[in-house]
């Protein structure tokens, strides 16, 4: 199969490169920054306009991943930024394929979004079909996924792509969390009862793939690992791993005044997402257990 990746210089986009092309499929890279160090065959520039977001060429699949980082302070401008890269760029693209011979079109799009579209929902066991929640990263999530959503006018199916907190080495969260407990920084956020779903790298982009080569895989689908912990067993478990303490204690309240809208739907929320479509579609994790998970992330 011929796969374009948009957000191809990504962790996740050079992981999914990297993958497809061992599996025999080819790869067109597409990055905002106009750069790759994936090995893809052909890497392009991806831009904001509506003329030429993605040249015409004749795709199979296509896994819509760029927008602009989470991490950082949610400021005005940063909320901006993240909406547009996501939201509007989602409508281009999709207008760009509207344009496409339906010869060229890709009969699949799979596209970024987040676990974040549910909310903070507590203790809630959520799956694919739970309701909307309500905050910065669930109305984004929600009209994310509403752009895409034109997709499926043209004829192609759409998976999209409601993605947990992925554990990696070389990107992401996790690099700076064991930088941090590292140095003995460690601890909870908050209560430390809020609920983490989480996904190591391989199956993230395993999922990945796995859904692009299976016909019967379509709507929401929750890339995260069947068993969520809560934020204290995590914070537990990776101090064990790295040997270190994780005795700080940051408050909930010192949170929400140094990170702002960051800290209150990304540190401190909770959901406890059950990636119920790939399990029932038959999809085998292969980090299905967090100790395992981080024993394999903190080795060398």
């Amino acid at each position: 199969m011929k796969i374009g990746i948009t957000g191809a210089s990504g962790m996740i986009g050079q992981g999914l490169g990297s993958l497809a092309l061992d599996s025999g499929h080819e790869v067109i890279g597409y990055s905002r920054s106009g750069s790759s160090r994936q090995s893809s065959s052909v890497t392009r520039s991806l831009t904001s306009s509506a003329i030429q977001l993605l040249p015409e060429t004749q795709l199979d699949a296509l896994v819509h991943l760029a927008g602009e980082s989470l991490l950082g302070l949610w400021t005005a401008a940063k909320r901006e930024r993240i909406w547009k890269s996501r939201v509007e760029l989602t409508k281009k693209l999709v207008e760009e394929l509207r344009t496409w011979q339906p010869a060229n079109r890709p009969s699949v799009l799979l596209c970024a979004s987040g676990i974040g579209f549910y909310g903070d929902r507590g203790d809630e066991i959520l799956e694919e079909n739970s309701a909307a929640g309500h905050g910065f990263l669930a109305d984004l999530c929600r009209e994310w996924e509403a752009a895409a959503r034109g997709a499926s006018d043209l004829g192609i199916r759409l998976v999209l792509l409601r993605t947990g907190v992925v554990l990696g080495k070389h990107g992401g969260a996790f690099p700076l969390m064991k930088t941090a407990f590292s140095l003995g920084l460690g601890g909870n956020f908050g209560s430390g009862k809020q609920w983490m779903s989480w996904i190591h790298e391989q199956d993230q982009v395993s999922l990945i793939l796995w859904a692009i080569e299976n016909d019967s895989v379509s709507g929401p689908m929750n890339l995260c690992a069947p068993h969520p912990v809560r934020n204290a067993d995590l914070t537990r478990q990776l101090a064990v791993q790295l040997k270190r303490p994780a005795f700080l204690h940051v408050p909930a309240f010192a949170l929400r005044w140094v990170a702002r809208g960051l800290a209150q739907e990304m540190l401190l929320g909770s959901q406890r997402a059950y990636p119920r479509l790939a399990t029932d579609l038959g999809y085998h994790f292969a980090e299905s257990d967090l100790t395992q998970a981080l024993a394999h992330l903190t080795k060398g």
